[in-house]
């Protein structure tokens, strides 16, 4: 029987989902970690009995599961060359709480910060916290051992393991929690492979010589977050094998072993009270990365809740990405490094002011640091952030060197780590190599990652060297390779020589009795694959060259702007998390519908295609199909990885080949189908409504087609214009300004046009308007960049002598006025006119903003009548300008009280939410977080939407009325 053949049978017999082509089996090549390995299939189970048929299907055919949950690992976990199995969508049930015992039971599919919104009411919380935690999930937690920032306080994951379920290697089911030395021996004895496994642990561990080897030759057992190989060490605990429990749970020997012992399928965990909310951050900032490890032995004497350090290098990549620029406001200087110090008191706020003061006092009495900053409430939230998202800045690094993973988890004795960094320093200094420093300085464990170019053999030569070279180290310190990440591939090779031969071959065998078969997830701990193999990238490759419209010169050129993805996954956050990233994840919940699937699908295309068009792809396009160019990657992304500028070049480069299709030709073209369609402008709404020309158009008949105004905006300047601002006479005492009218206030939305115009005057500026382009923001839509390139020009040309800082560019409507900011500078061939232009050119919640400051615009130009108003932002303005600007702006009204929603994208995106194949999506999209809110909202609550795509969902999804935030400034007038 034929793979396929065989493949399609176990198809048809899953209740889930499996999927074996071609575009599913690149998405899941990769994870968090350097390697590339193409699966031969992806199961989606919904069931425990999908999963015991994954199992019989992996014995008949000779293959191996993978098991996978978010796909964050960093050491090559959750990639194979068998059937990966993610977990991640179906598997995701919180099933039973318990209050009295503080235990919890989840599915693997949990994700850890979802988890800990549930439990919050109950005044419990699951500790282990990863920088990934608002996306990471249990069951990798659990395969991982998992601890994060708050391992120094509430331990790691196997600390926290009461019980799992697992499918086990030939399809039985078993459990494993906490049973008495009796229990386990009564366990022994049967046919069952549970009973097997019982059977080879008790014979294998009992063995004094074993015993004795384990405890020579592993970690040493003051380092709590340890990964190395499987936790035999822990087992030695138990009165069967030398110590002095009574009781034993293999379920922790399960704990961090990758998925290579057994399929978990339920997880019951031991809970915590929650932290103090009595908490304050103490931020010291060093001038060397040595000063601030030897700072943490002092530091540590503190009872700190955290003990976090970043260095020079991720600050640096804090400057350029837009979200975490925002939350670097605290750093004084130029620091090699910074530590967080985090205390806490249960008693008060000033107990915590004595614990945080007499901190600082210790480190100035020792001579460490030379600036200490005391942060507060959300300040802390911030500068967490910032330390989560250490792994994606580093992505952002421009070119082939990157910081590599072959080294970023070890761990040691928190008294040996200013030794180990001192020897791990003078080593790196012999490979001419400056690494980069970050992570759990508290807990003895730091990622250390060197810059290395894996696409080089020098590159990999050096990424082996340097491995072989700190395990070594790490050895002389008996030390832990791994502190939380696990061995997977990086890192099995080198399990032999860590834990020593007898001990390697005793893994073997505890391997061999769990899974006779070979079935689950093969290569990683031991008989590991090569960890120097299977990188994503072929080294010393012809680098690919990729000619575009758009100049991606900032990222040496699309190829690399993609690149920059290094899978860690942010774009799978979920809408509690926050924020707007990835809207049409968490529409769907499928991995292909990521910024990290969309990235990674065209690095694949664009590196391995033998086609003269590497772009003309189907699966390119269904992989981008749903990206609704919102933007919020570019600005949430860690590593800044922009999919809507990926998604308009892929588009026009896909479509040269097989054809601008009807559809996308009218949408293209809206301002020219427009021009002409207001002239009737009736008749034409009346045409544009009809079922049988929405069908012809493929829009969905849900929707109203917007309706053009009866008179266009530039109409209705020419008709007043003279009455209003054409006095040469009049003084304006504020300044000129030049109104960007675009195309959709011109057409659609004339009354925001025209309260936008008397609202500035009145309050004394001259507007200006003036002939011009339209902003092309349907044609980047759609992929027209030739349209579009000649449009930016054009409108570069005509703005570039106008506008200074005297008199700047303003635009009513986000994503086209943000074209000047944004797609012209790729666009434009006049690069410095552009750049020039840029930086005078506002949105008008910007400007108004910018007036308040200077004390143009004030209160008592304004009623005192009581507004309540929330605001919705349109995406571009939350990825490319500020929300922040609108809540300005609104509240300078004396009685007005303003709120953000935390709401997301709305869903439609422009023609998107329009298109018939799209509807069900786009509407999911805003029911995601937006609509839910808005129902929620008091009737008498006025609604602030800048873009016009949003306050059309808005209407459609829950029949509430949004208005510009101008039109409403302008009602607040005196």
């Amino acid at each position: 029987m034929s793979a396929i053949h065989s493949l399609k049978q176990l198809s048809d017999s899953l209740e889930g989902t499996l999927l074996y082509d071609n575009l599913h089996k690149t998405l899941y090549a990769t994870d968090a970690s350097a390697y590339r390995i193409i699966p031969l299939a992806v199961a989606l189970p919904k069931t425990t009995e999908d999963i015991v048929k994954l199992v019989r299907y992996a014995i008949e055919n000779k293959t191996t599961l993978i098991p996978r949950t978010a796909g964050t690992s960093l050491a090559g976990q959750t990639i194979g060359d068998g059937i990966v199995v993610d977990v991640s969508k179906y598997f995701t049930k919180i099933i039973a709480f318990d209050a009295v015992k503080k235990t919890v039971r989840v599915q693997p599919g949990v994700i850890r910060d979802e988890l800990n919104l549930y439990l919050k009411p109950y005044g419990v919380f699951f500790g282990p916290n990863t920088s990934t935690s608002n996306r990471c999930m249990i069951g990798g937690m659990v395969g991982n051992n998992s601890s994060g920032t708050t391992s120094i306080r509430y331990g790691v994951t196997r600390d926290k393991i009461v019980e799992i379920k697992t499918v086990l290697a030939d399809g039985s089911t078993a459990v494993f929690n906490t049973i008495t030395s009796a229990e386990f021996i009564e366990k022994t004895k049967g046919d069952s492979l549970e009973s097997s496994i019982y059977r080879k642990l008790y014979e294998e561990l009992s063995v004094k010589a074993n015993q004795q080897e384990i405890i020579n030759e592993f970690p040493k057992p003051e380092i709590h977050r340890r990964n190395t190989g499987y936790a035999v060490d822990i087992l030695l605990k138990s009165d069967l094998f030398g110590g002095t429990e009574s009781t034993i749970n293999v379920g922790k020997l399960l704990c961090g072993s990758e998925g290579t012992l057994a399929f978990t399928t339920e997880v019951t965990l031991q809970l915590d009270d929650l932290p103090p909310t009595n908490n304050i951050m103490v931020v010291t900032h060093f001038d060397s990365i040595q000063g601030s490890l030897e700072a943490v032995i002092v530091a540590m004497k503190h009872h700190l809740y955290t003990c976090e350090m970043i260095d020079d290098t991720i600050l640096d990549c804090t400057k350029h990405n837009k979200e975490q620029s925002k939350n670097r406001f605290f750093i004084q200087g130029e620091p090699k490094a910074i530590m967080m110090f985090e205390v806490a008191s249960y008693i008060s706020m000033e107990e915590a002011e004595k614990q945080a003061d007499a901190l600082i006092q210790d480190l100035k009495d020792n001579q460490f640091g030379y600036a200490s900053v005391k942060l507060y409430g959300t300040d802390i939230e911030k500068v967490n952030e910032l330390r989560k998202a250490g792994l994606g800045l580093l992505g952002s690094i421009v070119g082939d060197d990157k910081a590599a993973d072959s080294i970023e988890d070890t761990a040691v004795e928190l008294s040996d780590l200013p030794g180990y960094i001192a020897d791990f320093s003078a080593m790196m200094q012999r490979h001419g190599q400056e690494a980069i420093y970050y992570a759990h300085a508290g807990a003895g464990e730091l990622h250390l990652r060197p810059v290395l170019n894996l696409k080089t053999k020098e590159g990999v030569y050096q990424f082996r060297n340097i491995a072989t070279e700190v395990a070594i180290l790490v050895k002389k310190y008996r030390g832990s390779l791994s502190g939380e990440h696990g061995d997977g591939i990086v890192r099995g090779e080198f399990l032999p020589f860590m834990i020593g031969e007898k001990n390697y071959e005793l893994l073997k065998r505890i391997k061999l009795a769990f899974d006779p078969n070979s079935v689950l997830n093969m290569g990683k701990i031991v008989n590991a694959l090569k960890m120097d193999e299977n990188f994503r990238f072929e080294t010393d490759r012809t680098e690919p060259d990729i000619k575009t419209i758009q100049d991606f010169s900032d990222s040496m050129g699309i190829l690399r702007a993609a690149e920059k993805c290094n899978g860690s996954g942010d774009c799978r956050k979920l809408p509690s998390a926050g924020g707007t990233l990835c809207p049409s994840y968490r529409a769907t919940r499928d991995e292909k519908d990521t910024t990290r699937a969309r990235a990674n699908a065209l690095r694949e295309y664009l590196t391995h295609s033998d086609k003269e068009n590497k772009f003309d792809h189907k699966e390119l396009y269904e992989v981008f199909e749903l990206c609704v160019s919102c933007k919020a990657c570019a600005g949430e992304c860690p590593s800044n990885v922009d999919v809507a500028t990926l998604k308009a070049e892929f588009l026009y480069q896909y479509q040269k080949a097989n054809g601008f299709s009807f559809r996308n030709k009218i949408f293209a073209n809206n301002a020219k189908m427009n021009k002409m369609g207001s002239i009737f402008p009736s008749f034409t709404n009346f045409i544009s409504n009809l079922s049988f020309v929405k069908k012809g158009m493929g829009v969905a008949q849900e929707r109203e087609v917007p309706l053009l105004a009866r008179q266009t905006f530039r109409k209705w300047l020419s008709n007043n214009n003279r009455n209003v601002n054409s006095n040469e006479n009049k003084k304006y005492p504020n300044g000129k300004v030049v109104l960007f009218c675009d195309e959709f206030t011109n057409y659609y939305d004339v009354n925001v046009g025209i309260d936008a115009f008397e609202l500035l005057t009145k309050l004394g500026y001259e507007v200006v308007v003036v002939e011009h382009e339209e902003s092309g923001r349907a044609y980047l839509s759609k992929g027209f960049l030739e349209e579009a390139k000649m449009i930016a020009i054009k409108n570069v040309a005509t703005f570039a002598p106008l506008i200074s800082d005297d008199c700047q560019l303003i635009g009513i409507e986000p994503s086209a006025i943000l074209t000047f900011r944004d797609e012209y500078l790729r666009l434009a061939e006049d690069k410095t006119a552009a750049q020039q232009l840029a930086k005078n050119v506002l949105t008008i919640e910007e400007f108004f903003k910018k007036e308040i400051t200077a004390g143009k615009i004030h209160a008592g130009q304004f009623s005192t009548t009581a507004k309540q108003i929330k605001i919705h932002g349109h995406c571009h303005q939350k990825a490319l300008s500020s929300v922040e600007a609108t809540f300005g702006m609104l509240n300078v009204p004396k009685n007005n009280t303003v709120t953000i929603y935390n709401s997301g994208c709305c869903g439609m995106a422009g023609s998107f939410g329009y298109e018939e194949e799209h509807y069900k999506v786009s509407m999911q999209m805003g029911e995601d977080t937006l609509f839910p809110k808005i129902r929620t909202t008091d009737a008498d609550t006025v609604i602030a939407a800048a873009g016009t795509s949003c306050r059309h969902q808005i209407f459609d999804g829950t029949s509430r009325k949004a208005q510009h935030p101008v039109t409403i400034l302008k009602s607040c007038l005196r």
